[in-house]
């Protein structure tokens, strides 16, 4: 039988590959994805405001540092 055709190395791929991290910080699967995608979206919020402001500097003075200090409160409120 092959290695790929087994339950026990099936199953530990899919904790592997996408339950074993959203455990470590106690949620499910969909639960990690949806802040996951929440903290993308302001990152590249943050670094289009980098970059308006790279070509503009009297627009977005502030907003990538607000935004990523945000993203780091919110980091550090989880653990």
């Amino acid at each position: 039988m092959s290695d790929s055709t087994n339950p026990n190395r099936t199953s530990s791929l899919i904790d592997r590959w996408f339950l074993a991290h959203p455990a470590t910080v106690n949620e499910t699967y969909f639960q990690h994805m949806r802040f996951a995608f929440g903290f993308a979206f302001w990152l590249i919020t943050a670094g289009l405001a980098a970059l308006v402001h790279a070509f503009f500097p009297a627009l977005c003075e502030t907003t990538a540092s607000r935004i990523l200090h945000k993203l780091v409160d919110r980091m550090n409120a989880r653990h």
